[in-house]
């Protein structure tokens, strides 16, 4: 299983052949309606539409190929089957506050106090809110993304994960929520603990 970094890093390749191919397509339509009539085309057609086609099909089978190593993929497939017994941890959020099991969180968790989450173990994340819709995210000591979800008003939100590696992460909203929700975190929140490496 490939961590969720190797899936950015693969998703940038994807888009980038996708937006390379329809840059050339708009370039290629641009040459023919501004050259000359009775001019030679500057790129022979074949070789430009064999150009697009390999975009697009390098594009398409990375997508293809890469469908089984994403790791929250077999998380969320399995997810009304397994999901049922799993950990589950419980949030709700309202005036701009995350609580856990009810008791409102501060905005840094100190040392030694963390929710201790286990690794290799599918886990349920289930958040709350009755006001406003927040979202839920777990971001890495270096500020990038590990997960997230929407948090929707008067609906259950849940989120089943499997953490690979050991490390301690923030909440944040990912979100908007009004002007006061541009500083909703708590950091440090959670710790991962049991696995074999570190983030």
């Amino acid at each position: 299983m490939v961590d969720s970094n190797t899936v950015l890093w693969g998703q940038t390749i994807i888009y980038t052949c996708y937006c390379l191919a329809i840059l050339a397509v708009i370039g290629w339509f641009a040459m023919k309606i501004t050259r000359p009539a009775n001019a030679q085309p500057a790129v022979k057609p074949a070789l430009f539409y064999g150009f697009v086609a390999f975009l697009t099909v390098t594009g398409v089978s990375l997508h293809l190929v890469t469908f089984n190593t994403i790791p929250w993929v077999p998380d969320d497939l399995n997810a009304h089957q397994v999901g049922k017994n799993a950990p589950t941890y419980e949030f709700s959020v309202a005036k701009h506050v995350y609580s856990y099991k009810g008791q409102p969180m501060p905005a840094v968790v100190p040392d030694g106090q963390q929710i201790n989450v286990p690794c290799n173990t599918l886990v349920k994340f289930s958040v709350t809110t009755e006001d406003n819709t927040y979202g839920f995210g777990l971001f890495r000591a270096n500020n990038s993304m590990l997960m997230q979800m929407q948090v929707v008003p008067g609906h259950p939100n849940e989120l089943v994960w499997t953490f690979r590696k050991n490390g301690v992460y923030t909440i944040r909203s990912t979100e908007y929520s009004g002007p006061e929700g541009n500083n909703l975190m708590v950091k440090n929140a959670i710790a991962v603990t049991g696995c074999t490496q570190g983030e």
